[in-house]
């Protein structure tokens, strides 16, 4: 049974919320930050850049993805340039295709080559993977984000996917997958068992971390006592 000491797989906590994030920067089991334009909005956040050099105050030595959020290339080159001006330990996120489906190839090959540290993200299938290796092959170090779990919410295994983009990437020491959007701490042991070298883990996920290689009889006992407890706070009566 896999347990959290033994995992070779980098675990990057992904979220918004700065109290979050500050206190996972001091876990030993943390060794990344990645966040989206969903998450922020999500959390409340109006003032992108504010947010971003705030956390990179508290977070400068782990490597943190920050995303574009514009739909035009010329724009989100723009603001890659700024955003990876940041910090040294700054990737910027670039979606693979525009609203439209048009790929944002020429743009990470123009980013590569200017030595931007890039994070592409939202791709979902090998052959996204494949047409973006050569636009990746000559820049710096730099991930690739294939989203695993929306894969499986389509009802599709996607460790087959995740182990062709390995082998696609072999070549490449310099690029990393990331095993994106998992949906349980099973995805995390699935990630480690393939070789992925990244999975990013939400901050509630993260909470049920210290389960993993629990025993299962007494995870079954604690269980029982949950809900007896839980029954006895309400007062429930027959």
């Amino acid at each position: 049974m896999t347990r959290l000491e033994d995992l070779r797989v980098k675990i990057f906590a992904d979220g918004a919320d700065r109290a979050g994030i500050v206190a996972l920067a001091a876990s030993p089991f943390i060794t990344g930050f990645t966040t989206n334009p969903t998450l922020m909005n999500a959390a409340g956040l109006r003032d992108y850049e504010a947010f971003a050099r705030d956390i990179l105050l508290s977070v400068p030595d782990l490597p943190i993805s920050f995303e574009v959020f514009s739909d035009n290339f010329d724009e989100m080159e723009r603001q890659a340039l700024k955003i990876a001006a940041w910090g040294d330990n700054v990737n910027v996120k670039i979606p693979v295709t525009d609203c439209q489906g048009i790929t944002s190839g020429p743009l990470v090959r123009r980013l590569a080559d200017l030595g931007v540290k890039t994070n592409v993200t939202a791709m979902m299938t090998n052959a996204q993977v494949e047409d973006m290796v050569p636009c990746l092959a000559g820049g710096p170090a730099c991930f690739v984000s294939v989203f695993a779990g929306r894969i499986a919410d389509t009802g599709r295994d996607p460790v087959p996917i995740m182990e062709r983009a390995l082998e696609c990437l072999a070549p490449y020491p310099h690029i990393e997958l990331i095993w994106a959007s998992p949906r349980e701490i099973l995805n995390v042991v699935q990630a480690d068992q393939i070789g992925c070298d990244v999975i990013t883990v939400t901050h509630d996920l993260l909470k049920k971390l210290p389960v993993l290689g629990y025993d299962l009889e007494q995870f079954s006992l604690d269980t029982v006592r949950m809900f007896f407890n839980d029954a006895c706070a309400a007062g429930y009566s027959i």
